[in-house]
């Protein structure tokens, strides 16, 4: 074996790892978060793109995503022999895409206010992170809320993310971040975006198939961080996960449900309609503590996905030559 100087995936992969120790540290940038940037810009977007028409979604989706593509194409071509810099570029936007950290601090957040039985406040925190009506649930309902946000946020927030700058670089970084947001914004179904957030929807749903999968893989493997049996994660993950009506998002809640030992699933009003979800599990409702447990596999999950997402990228990279 010849060892060669490293190369453009050597530098993504130390990219990748710095970039999730900051997020892990720091969590979300406080003040002009890149993401909430593009957000606006994307809005401005939609206001002069819109129509009631998929076409009209598929030239938005396409330029929304195609432009941060472009530009880290663009950067990753100026750094391509230059590995510090690269490597700064990449931990940069790792950091900024991650939100593993401030996911688990508001599932923290939720637990304390479900332990001092302060639903006022709780239902006030749901918003932060889903979208459903929080006015008529109690601390159950809110605690399965918050334990099924956090489930697929974990895929869609750090491991999706991971995954693609691995495979990608800079390009999938900001790709997949830039789909995402997307669908957040016109990926839902309502009478405005029905047809002009397909497009959206499905870029998005395609871009997490093998991420939610490798999400719930990593969620069994660190159920007995969380008291949990990974035996008993595996039998309901492949007994549930295709119940959803989501492609992805069954995959993740299926295996946190079995990791907890908790049933997920029923009744989700959201702000104008209601949705029925099949059950996802074998145990009781989730309570305030399960919320604890939650973050913990979410945290032992990101930990195996930046550790895969690295040696993804030594490999692309040609580190080692035969």
């Amino acid at each position: 074996m010849r060892i060669l100087r490293p190369g453009a995936g050597a530098a993504d992969a130390v990219g990748l790892l710095a970039g999730y120790a900051l997020d892990a540290a720091f969590g979300d940038p406080r003040r002009l978060h890149p993401v909430a940037g593009f957000g606006r810009a994307a809005g401005v977007l939609e206001r002069r793109l819109y129509a009631p028409k998929r076409r009209a979604g598929a030239a938005f989706t396409a330029v929304a995503v195609g432009v941060p593509v472009a530009a880290g194409l663009a950067a990753a071509a100026v750094t391509r022999r230059r590995p510090v810099a690269r490597a700064a570029l990449v931990a940069a936007a790792t950091w900024t895409v991650l939100g593993g950290r401030t996911l688990r601090r508001e599932s923290a957040v939720m637990a304390r206010h479900l332990e001092q039985a302060d639903l006022l406040a709780a239902r006030g925190r749901l918003s932060h992170l889903c979208g459903r009506d929080p006015s008529a649930l109690d601390e159950p309902e809110l605690a399965r809320a918050t334990v099924e946000s956090v489930a697929e946020n974990t895929s869609d927030a750090v491991v999706a993310p991971l995954l693609w700058g691995g495979l990608l670089g800079l390009p999938g970084l900001l790709g997949y971040r830039a789909a995402n947001t997307l669908d957040a914004m016109v990926g839902h179904r309502s009478s405005r975006y029905a047809r002009f957030g397909t497009p959206s929807a499905r870029l998005d749903d395609v871009l997490n198939l093998l991420p939610a999968r490798l999400t719930g893989l990593l969620t069994i493997a660190a159920a007995p961080l969380a008291r949990g049996e990974s035996a008993e994660a595996l039998r309901v993950w492949r007994r549930d996960r295709n119940d959803h009506p989501s492609p992805n998002a069954g995959q993740c809640e299926s295996a946190m449900a079995g990791a907890l030992g908790v049933r997920l699933g029923g009744r989700n009003v959201y702000f104008g309609r209601t949705e029925t979800r099949p059950l996802l599990g074998d145990g009781p409702r989730p309570s305030a503590g399960d919320l604890r447990r939650a973050a913990r596999i979410s945290g032992a999950v990101g930990v195996g996905a930046v550790a895969l997402a690295a040696g993804v990228a030594l490999l692309r990279s040609g580190l080692v030559r035969r």
